[in-house]
């Protein structure tokens, strides 16, 4: 947290005590926690089945468009410009895996989720782009199993990362999800 203090000595510092009230804003109540949760985990599910499909449907034209977004990822200097191809590349990844209306409730889970996200360090989600460039590999080499495994992997961190004081519902932090 900073404050900013007027006059001569003035300018922009890190606050010694931050707000609590401020703080308290931050954190999300338990039922809003849950919620996220919930989205995040309706999100693995649908993001792992349309992986697995879009490695067996996507057409040479969508993975093209794909690893053109994971360049625009790359080359973004804010979250905003980032967060827009980000968008575009889950979508473009559920159209791929050609489930019809399965995509639609897909898609309206990432919109749902979106309305959470908090504006990340460039820096990491450029680190989180590497998670979209292996799974363009992935889909290019038909691989559906390891398309799913990156799927589950850049989803599953949601849960530590993406909303400031997300519990478990219970006021205790998220657990952290390990790989099998």
């Amino acid at each position: 947290m900073v404050v900013r203090r007027r006059g001569r000595g003035g300018g922009t510092f890190v606050a010694d005590e931050p707000p609590r009230s401020v703080l308290a804003e931050l954190s999300a109540s338990p039922a809003e926690s849950r919620a996220v949760n919930r989205l995040v985990d309706r999100r693995l599910l649908f993001e792992c089945a349309v992986t697995h499909y879009a490695a067996v449907n996507a057409t040479a034209e969508q993975l093209d468009e794909l690893e053109r977004l994971t360049h625009e990822m790359a080359g973004s200097t804010d979250w905003s410009d980032y967060h827009q191809a980000d968008e575009q590349f889950h979508q473009l990844v559920g159209m791929s895996s050609g489930l019809g209306a399965a995509v639609d409730a897909y898609h309206e889970t990432l919109a749902e989720l979106y309305a959470y996200f908090i504006p990340y360090p460039i820096e990491l989600l450029h680190q989180s782009n590497q998670d979209h460039i292996a799974l363009v590999a992935a889909l290019r080499a038909g691989d559906g199993h390891g398309a799913v495994e990156v799927s589950r992997k850049h989803v599953d961190v949601l849960h530590r990362t993406m909303f400031m004081g997300l519990t478990d519902g219970t006021g205790k932090p998220a657990p952290v999800r390990r790989s099998q």
